[in-house]
């Protein structure tokens, strides 16, 4: 993992307005992302994964706290010089056909960023091609629509739209849930051998625990809004210290592994995000709550290469513990 801190984000804080109060889908977020690395952010629908990416690149507003990106501080940029920032900040959709104009050629599709940043005809077409060959399209097809292009390839086109700029950072929001799984394993392999190449750092968004393991060097588990637990990849999968992580890992389907049993699932409902429970906001699910739950919200604490904010961390038997 790099050691030089791309972004570094600090008790970021994301409310909606809502019919009947206020969504907090992001509260009190701290975390940093490593140059070269890729952290993927995990964690059940709503929880606030894809609101922390779209806040992380400045595409929505937050609330308040802090965002340094290589040292510039973004929430205090403005529009024009965040506009000229944007140019190291990209995005990858999850559906890759919504986020592709279905009027435009694909090769206008790829030179869209290019454009607007001000390259002529002649340089558009000229990265186009080589933005092509780099994610696999055949230059042949750039004369085509979105609605000829399979579901990996229009992500393709997705992804070359992403680098055209040279950015240093892409979130990536869910970008292969909407495919098959052989297409999803080329689309990872593609963002990996990309990532090498071009010195790309990720935010890989993602709900699918098989496809974060495969790809990340962090992995950060949120719930309600919250930061639950962070550390890399291996302290995560192989020594989950948090209730929340080992429910999620024991609830993803294994080949060759017995299906979670009732005496493992989670008791009660989601909680809203609109009046979500006072300190831990896990702990109405919690086999483990205890009053002091209820009272004191968990910091993170730890070693920089595994944090966990719960009151009682655990250290909980893995798989692959078990069977040694």
């Amino acid at each position: 993992m790099a050691e030089k801190v791309l972004v570094d984000a600090r008790n970021l804080v994301k409310t909606f307005k809502a019919s009947k109060g206020e969504v907090q889908a992001v509260t009190d977020v701290s975390l940093k992302i490593y140059r070269g690395e890729t952290l993927s952010l995990v964690g059940e629908s709503g929880c606030g994964k894809s609101t922390l990416g779209r806040l992380l690149i400045r595409l929505i507003e937050l609330n308040s706290g802090s965002i340094q990106f290589d040292g510039t501080e973004l929430t205090t940029l403005k529009k024009k010089e965040l506009r000229d920032f944007r140019r190291k900040m990209q995005l990858i959709f999850q559906d890759p056909y919504a986020s592709l104009d279905p009027r435009f050629t694909i090769e206008k599709c790829i030179s869209e960023p290019l454009r607007a940043a001000g390259y002529s005809a002649q340089q558009q077409h000229e990265a186009v091609l080589e933005l092509a060959e780099k994610t696999g399209i055949n230059p042949e097809h750039l004369g085509r629509y979105p609605h000829q292009f399979s579901g990996g390839q229009r992500q393709r086109v997705g992804i070359a739209r992403a680098i055209a700029l040279h950015p240093e950072l892409i979130v990536c929001d869910e970008p292969v849930s909407a495919l098959d799984v052989s297409i999803q394993a080329q689309t990872l392999n593609l963002l990996h051998e990309l990532q090498e190449e071009l010195q790309l750092t990720y935010l890989f968004i993602s709900h699918d625990l098989g496809v974060v393991r495969y790809i990340s060097d962090r992995v950060c588990v949120m719930f309600l809004g919250r930061v639950c637990e962070i550390g890399t990849t291996s302290e995560i999968y192989e020594h989950p210290r948090h209730p929340y992580t080992n429910y999620l890992l024991r609830a993803t389907p294994q080949i060759g592994k017995k299906a979670i049993g009732k005496e493992q699932l989670l008791s009660g409902e989601i909680p809203s995000p609109i009046n979500p429970p006072s300190g831990c906001r896990f702990r109405t699910r919690c086999p483990y709550a205890t009053e002091r739950c209820a009272q004191e919200v968990p910091q993170l604490t730890g070693e920089e290469s595994h944090q966990v904010a719960c009151h009682y961390p655990r250290k909980f038997e893995t798989e692959g513990d078990a069977q040694r």
